[in-house]
């Protein structure tokens, strides 16, 4: 699902190398058997699925002592910009123009929520992060972007890294140039001031046989100590002094994030409960129905969607490329126009069955790439234009989500969880 990004620019190292789809495979096809018969009953699913929501966890210590835990109340702010550390980071407020959390009033209609997301949010030659916080704006959306750390990291300073399990130095993609970091710089300001999401998707990317499937809960709470130093301390490794600092504080702002490859998140879980942070986006997949806690952290997976009429397919590009040119980067050039429409018809069949139906959030995870001449991005302006203007629906980021979320009565999220997806219900029977 997020196996590797052979793109333009520095991104990855092996740009020609076909994507490694054997860890989702298995997964979308066990998921996808189960919902095609699911969905023969009665025009949509039914299921049986256990609550597996728990309290949210109280903040902690992490053991590997350099994490701060996070306050869950915010402080009150007195007007003047705090700089901290080196001047690579501030405090400015709490973010304006955030989704305000209210619960349901008895008998109201769950708002539809939409939740685009982008894995490693660079600044690169193509320029999608700008592309992508610019059409946010222009539709009233907010997005997530989850920050590779060490694209804030110079090459020449690669030694400051170490991946659990890896050789100091080393990644599964490449090092940003000094250029990249500067114009992704600006893109973390301009989308925080905008109210979008800034998380993480940790640092090197380390997939499979060293991946985060077989790190401990302190390997990863190390992997998530050096994605904070490096977000945190960018003047200082960078050098640059002619940029102000960012706006945000990293340890208030990052609330949740992806893992690469969507591996390892058992003891991620684990280790992110002393961080403070309230959501994971890391499951390789679900039902399209409202999201759950896993250990007291919101489990926002990806999504079976709709594709064809025997297949469903999982809501990110790398999953629609799987389908549709077996993982090949540049597939036939004959097939784009078709593949991209496929792509659009089954987010737009997803959002339909639930807008319509359940109201459950709509996930959509994808990369800043140009995978089989960027008919994914394309497909992704196209349904963002048709979504995001409907009546009901609210384009949030997974942090305004978790607001929401954490606002309803028990009793409400228990009886929505209860919904199948098409499954259009009388509201006062649900939300009371």
């Amino acid at each position: 699902m997020t196996r590797t990004k052979p793109s333009t620019g520095h991104r990855r190292r092996a740009r020609a190398r076909r994507p490694a789809p054997r860890a989702t495979r298995p997964q979308v096809m066990t998921l996808a058997a189960l919902l095609v018969v699911a969905s023969v009953v009665a025009g949509f699913m039914v299921l049986t699925r256990p609550d597996h929501t728990e309290p949210t966890a109280a903040s902690g210590s992490s053991k590997s002592g350099k994490a701060a835990p996070k306050s869950t109340a915010e402080p009150k702010w007195d007007g003047k910009t705090k700089i901290l550390g080196d001047g690579s980071t501030s405090y400015t407020g709490p973010q304006k123009g955030q989704l305000k959390p209210v619960p349901l009033k008895p008998g109201e209609k769950p708002p539809q929520f939409v939740v685009f997301s982008w894995d490693g949010a660079l600044e690169g030659s193509d320029h999608l992060f700008s592309h992508y916080r610019e059409l946010a704006k222009e539709y009233n959306a907010h997005m997530t972007f989850f920050l590779t750390g060490i694209y804030l990291l110079p090459k020449s300073k690669k030694d400051l890294y170490q991946g659990p399990m890896h050789g100091r130095g080393d990644a599964a993609i490449d090092y940003a140039t000094d250029e990249h970091i500067r114009t992704t710089l600006e893109q973390l300001r301009q989308a925080y001031d905008q109210g979008n999401e800034i998380g993480t998707h940790f640092n090197g990317h380390f997939c499979e046989a060293k991946g985060g499937k077989y790190w401990s809960v302190d390997q990863w709470k190390s992997e998530i100590d050096q994605f904070y130093s490096f977000v945190e301390n960018w003047k200082t490794n960078t050098g640059f002094k002619d940029i102000p600092a960012l706006p945000f504080d990293f340890k208030k702002e990052v609330t949740g994030g992806r893992a690469p490859c969507l591996e390892g998140q058992p003891n991620l879980l684990k280790a992110i409960k002393s961080y403070g942070w309230r959501y994971d986006a890391s499951s390789p997949g679900d039902f399209q129905i409202w999201p759950t806690k896993k250990n007291g952290i919101w489990d926002f997976p990806l999504q079976l969607l709709p594709y064809t009429d025997k297949n469903q397919a999982l809501s990110m590009d790398f999953n629609f490329l799987y389908n549709q040119s077996n993982g090949e980067v540049h597939g036939d050039p004959s097939q784009y126009a078709n593949w991209e429409q496929m792509t659009v018809d089954s987010y737009m069949k997803g959002f339909n069955r639930v807008y319509y139906g359940s109201r459950a959030p709509l996930f959509i995870g994808n990369h800043f790439e140009d995978w089989n001449g960027s008919i994914y991005m394309k497909a992704i302006d196209q349904v963002i234009k048709n979504v995001c203007t409907k009546k009901g629906v609210k384009c949030v980021s997974f942090k305004e989500l978790s607001d929401w979320m954490d606002v309803q009565k028990p009793s409400t999220l228990a009886a929505l969880r209860t919904l199948d997806p098409a499954q259009n219900p009388d509201w006062s029977a649900v939300v009371k």
